[in-house]
């Protein structure tokens, strides 16, 4: 039984990502930059309750409007400034259609998204994998703990090397990418902390 298999049988289903549609887990992959999902979701709520949670509202907002609304997410001001950038450019190369934006080719839309300023390789694989169901997988801080310590890659891997890593191992399945991501998030919240990992209660821990 391999690492999915075993986490699977352990944690079961993940059931991500967190948010109401596309458009919802969109603007979520930007505000959850350097924060939780609860925090996340206040400033979502936020946004919902100022009628400010659709492409147009966003696009229609000022930076300075915003900030204030996204501010339980941290870093406010940044943020607002980020998903302006991602939502203009949405208008200018989309007419702020998801529908058209996720219709693009897989590899011509990634690289899109890294030219918005604010927008970097994890947060376009989680809008490309969570939002447009696209097969792309996310590589984030847990990933590289978890890979790293089974010496499963090199300590220097690089997010795109580590990309590979999966994506060349594993089918082109936005399904099964999805799953995986999270159980690895699941695993490294749960055992393989930064700090005293609890290796022995852990499912991979046979794999150690």
């Amino acid at each position: 039984m391999g690492y999915y298999d075993k986490l699977l049988k352990a944690f079961g289903p993940q059931h991500w990502w967190p948010g109401d549609g596309p458009f919802e887990v969109l603007v979520g992959a930007v505000l959850t930059q350097n924060t939780n999902w609860g925090n996340v979701e206040k400033a979502i709520n936020n946004l919902k309750a100022a009628g400010k949670l659709t492409p147009q509202a966003l696009h229609e907002i000022s930076p300075k409007e915003l900030a204030p609304l996204i501010r339980p997410a941290g870093y406010f001001n940044i943020k607002a400034k980020r998903l302006k950038s991602l939502i203009n450019w949405l208008f200018e190369r989309y007419h702020g259609n998801l529908d058209d934006m996720f219709s693009q080719n897989l590899g011509t839309l990634r690289e899109e998204l890294l030219s918005v300023k604010g927008i970097g390789p994890e947060t376009a694989d989680s809008i490309l994998l969570y939002a447009g169901n696209m097969p792309s997988f996310v590589v984030d801080a847990y990933t590289y703990r978890v890979l790293s310590r089974h010496h499963l890659i090199p300590e220097d891997s690089t997010y795109e090397e580590i990309k590979a890593f999966f994506e060349d191992n594993l089918p082109k399945d936005a399904a099964l990418y999805n799953e995986y991501h999270a159980l690895l998030v699941r695993v490294g919240k749960t055992y393989c902390k930064p700090r005293e990992p609890a290796c022995g209660a852990c499912p991979l821990g046979e794999f150690l």
